[in-house]
C-alpha cells in the first residue's frame, strides 16, 4: 500500500520518528483525558446528569482550542519547540494528577471543570509546536508526505487512547481517576520521549527578529479580521464554511442526545450504556474512514457543490428515518451515517477553501475555519440543553436537525445552480 510504503520512508528518518514518538504518546494521553471527562460527567453513578453538564464538558474540551489557537504561534515563535514538549506534556501530567485526585475527594464540578481546562488549554500549544518543528525534521521533498500521515498517525492514536480509557473505565473500581491517572501517565511518557530530540534541533530560529510580544499580538488579531475581510471577497469559501460550521452543529446535539440515552433511556446498568457509547463511537469513526476513502471519487463525480447536497440532502432523510424510533440499533446506522456525511462534507470544505483562498490569507481563514468548527459545536450541546428531556428522547430536537440538513440541501443547490451560470 501507498501510505505504508510512505510511512516507511519516513520512519527511516531518526529525528521524524522521535518527533512522531512524541505526538502519538501526547496524542493518546488527549483521547484518554477527553474520555475521561466525559465518562466522569456523563456515567459516574453518583451524578444526575443533565444536558446542560454534556454542554459544559464540551465547552471545557473544545472552547480552548479556539480562544487560545490563534494566538498559540505568536509564542511558540519565542520558545524553544523541544521545551514546550517537554514542559508542556510535564504540566498537563501534573494537572491530570490533581484532576484524578479532585475526582476522589469528590468536588465541586466548578473546580474540576477548572482543572480540566487547564489540561485542555497546553494541548493547543503541543499540537501547534508537532506541526511547527515538523520542516526541522523532513526534508523539502518529503514534508507534504509528513504532513499528511503525521497528523492522521496522531488521531488514529487518540482514537487508540480512548479505546483504551473506555477498557480501564469499564474494569476498573475508581474508574473515573483510574483513567485520568492512566492520561497523566501517557502525558509523562510524552515529556520524556522529547528528551530524546535535541533541544536546539526543532527551533525557532533565533537569528531571526521577532516584533515586540503585545504588537504580535496586536497583528494577530487584525490579521484574523483581514482574514475575514478576505473571505467575504471569496463566495465559494464562505458558503461551505457556513454549510460545515450548521453540519457540525447538527452532528454536535446529536451527540449529546445519544450521550443521554445511552446514560438513560436504554439500559439501567452504567456499564451497559457506557459499552454502547464505546461502539457509538466506533461506528462513527468508521464512517469518518470510509468517508476518506469515498470523497475523493464522490467529488470527481459529482462537484464539490454537488457533494455538500447529496450529503445534507441524505442526511435529511436518513436522519430522521433512523433516530425517531430512538432504538440502540438504528441509532448506531444513524452514527455510522452521520459520521460519514460530516466527514465527507469537511474533506469537500477543506478542499475549497485550499483551492479558492489566496495563499496569503489561506493561514487566517483556517483559524476562522477551526473557531467556527468548535464552536458550533459547543453552541450545539448549549441548543441541546434546552430541548433534551433527561432521557434524551426529543422528536423535536431529531426534526429540527433534519430541517436544518434540509435547508443546507436546497441552498447549496441554489448556489451550486448560480456558480454554474456564471
Amino acid at each position: 500500500m501507498p501510505v505504508v510504503r510512505d510511512l516507511r520512508v519516513l520512519l527511516r528518518l531518526t529525528d521524524f520518528r522521535r518527533l512522531l514518538a512524541v505526538r502519538l504518546l501526547s496524542q493518546s494521553a488527549d483521547g484518554v483525558y477527553q474520555v475521561a471527562l466525559a465518562t466522569y460527567v456523563v456515567f459516574s453513578p453518583e451524578k444526575q446528569t443533565s444536558p446542560a453538564a454534556i454542554a459544559s464538558a464540551m465547552a471545557v474540551l473544545l472552547l480552548p482550542y479556539s480562544l487560545i489557537g490563534p494566538f498559540a504561534g505568536v509564542l511558540l515563535d519565542r520558545w524553544e519547540r523541544r521545551q514546550v514538549f517537554l514542559y508542556g506534556n510535564l504540566l498537563r501530567a501534573v494537572l491530570a494528577i490533581g484532576t484524578a485526585l479532585l475526582i476522589l475527594a469528590s468536588v465541586p464540578d466548578w473546580l474540576f471543570y477548572v482543572s480540566a481546562l487547564s489540561v485542555t488549554a497546553v494541548n493547543r500549544f503541543v499540537l501547534a509546536g508537532l506541526s511547527a518543528a515538523l520542516p526541522r525534521v523532513v526534508d523539502q521533498d518529503r514534508l507534504v508526505m509528513a504532513n499528511s500521515l503525521s497528523p492522521t498517525a496522531g488521531t488514529l492514536a487518540a482514537t487508540a487512547g480512548g479505546g483504551l480509557a473506555f477498557v480501564v473505565r469499564l474494569v476498573s473500581e475508581d474508574s473515573d481517576a483510574a483513567v485520568v491517572l492512566l492520561g497523566a501517565g501517557l502525558y509523562l511518557c510524552s515529556a520524556l520521549a522529547s528528551l530524546r530530540i535535541d533541544r536546539r534541533l526543532l527551533g525557532p530560529d533565533t537569528a531571526v527578529e521577532q516584533p515586540r510580544l503585545i504588537a504580535a499580538v496586536a497583528s494577530t488579531a487584525r490579521g484574523m479580521t483581514d482574514g475575514l475581510r478576505h473571505l467575504s471577497e471569496r463566495p465559494a469559501a464562505a458558503r461551505v464554511l457556513v454549510a460545515m460550521t450548521l453540519m457540525r452543529f447538527n452532528y454536535g446535539a446529536l451527540t449529546v442526545m445519544v450521550l443521554m440515552l445511552c446514560r438513560y433511556a436504554w439500559y439501567e446498568r452504567e456499564q451497559d450504556g457506557l459499552a454502547l457509547l464505546g461502539l457509538a463511537l466506533a461506528v462513527s469513526g468508521a464512517g469518518f474512514f470510509v468517508a476518506a476513502v469515498v470523497t475523493p471519487w464522490a467529488i470527481g463525480r459529482f462537484g464539490r457543490f454537488g457533494w455538500l447536497v447529496l450529503c445534507a440532502a441524505a442526511a435529511a432523510v436518513l436522519e430522521p428515518a433512523l433516530g425517531l424510533p430512538f432504538a440502540p440499533v438504528p441509532m448506531l446506522i444513524a452514527a455510522f451515517v452521520l459520521g460519514f456525511i460530516t466527514q465527507g462534507s469537511k474533506i469537500t470544505t477543506d478542499t475549497v477553501v485550499q483551492t479558492t483562498v489566496d495563499d496569503a490569507y489561506r493561514g487566517r481563514v483556517f483559524s476562522l475555519y477551526d473557531v467556527l468548527f468548535n464552536v458550533a459545536f459547543v453552541g450545539a450541546a448549549g441548543v441541546a440543553a434546552l430541548i433534551l428531556p433527561p432521557d434524551g428522547r426529543s422528536a423535536q430536537l431529531v426534526v429540527l436537525v433534519a430541517l436544518i440538513y434540509a435547508g443546507i440541501a436546497v441552498t447549496m443547490a441554489r448556489w451550486r445552480r448560480i456558480s454554474d451560470t456564471r
